[in-house]
């Protein structure tokens, strides 16, 4: 239980290929940001988040401006968890020293190692199952983002609209979006679309997608307006953007880990 098989570390990536293990595996960003995209769904991460993945699950990964991380394989280890999930670290970053000191451990040659990677399998198992517990936030403001979250893909999506309809007035919501979230909703909006628009400029290799479908596909109904909201955020144009990234290297998993071909 809780055994170590694989530990391994990407440097700056933006790709890495669809995937699966025989193990379960944790992942946490050291830097960056990105997202986890299953078959049923989609993880967005950041710096200091841990992705939770059980066994035989394909999994792919990817980050518009590229991510870290440390990512940790291990048999049988006893966490409660049946689907994947985010766990965040703690302000102290207790999580990415467990991770330091897994990665450490499991390429040293000292003769404690095995002993010590056992010790570090259950510590971090334990703390896991421990910050399972996600961000707490006021029920209205978890209320709003989860409407974002589940409608910002819709051109037709109306926030506005959406916020005037909750018995709270409009301006009282904003204030404590932003004091929770630490950005406005409109802005959370307009983040979460461009940034499923970044995605899908880097995964999209063979250049099957139009601008205009890609500013559709991700909630805008205009692509000019589409185009200058990229720049502005990114610095440069979508198709220049897709083409600078189509040059960029796609990470393919670990050859050292055991993996499933798909």
């Amino acid at each position: 239980m809780n055994e170590i098989t694989y530990v391994g570390k990407h440097t700056t990536v933006f790709t890495v290929s669809r995937h699966a293990h025989e193990s379960w595996e944790f992942v946490y960003c050291t830097g960056g940001a990105g997202s986890f995209l299953f078959d049923d769904r989609r993880l967005d991460y950041r710096t200091g988040d841990v992705v939770v993945i059980p066994p035989m699950i394909p999994h792919a990964n990817a980050g518009a401006d590229g991510f870290q991380n440390i990512h940790v394989n291990m048999v049988s280890p006893a966490v409660p968890f049946t689907a994947p999930l985010v766990v965040p670290d703690d302000s102290n970053h207790f999580l990415l020293d467990v991770f330091n000191a897994v990665y450490f451990h499991f390429y040293s040659d000292r003769k404690e190692a095995a002993s010590l990677l056992s010790v570090y399998g259950d510590l971090l198992s334990c703390c896991l199952t421990a910050y399972q517990t996600s961000r707490s936030l006021t029920p209205i403001v978890a209320q709003i983002e989860n409407n974002i979250i589940a409608n910002y893909a819709d051109s037709s999506y109306e926030l506005d609209t959406y916020m005037h309809s909750l018995p709270f007035s409009y301006d009282y919501l904003r204030k404590m979006f932003q004091k929770e979230l630490g950005i406005t909703p409109h802005r959370y909006l307009m983040d979460k679309r461009l940034k499923m628009a970044a995605e899908l400029l880097v995964t999209d290799d063979a250049g099957a997608r139009t601008v205009g479908d890609i500013a559709l596909l991700c909630g805008f109904h205009d692509p000019l307006y589409f185009s200058r909201m990229f720049k502005a955020k990114y610095g440069t144009a979508p198709r220049n953007y897709l083409e600078s990234r189509l040059k960029q290297p796609i990470v393919r998993p670990d050859e050292n880990s055991v993996r499933v071909q798909l």
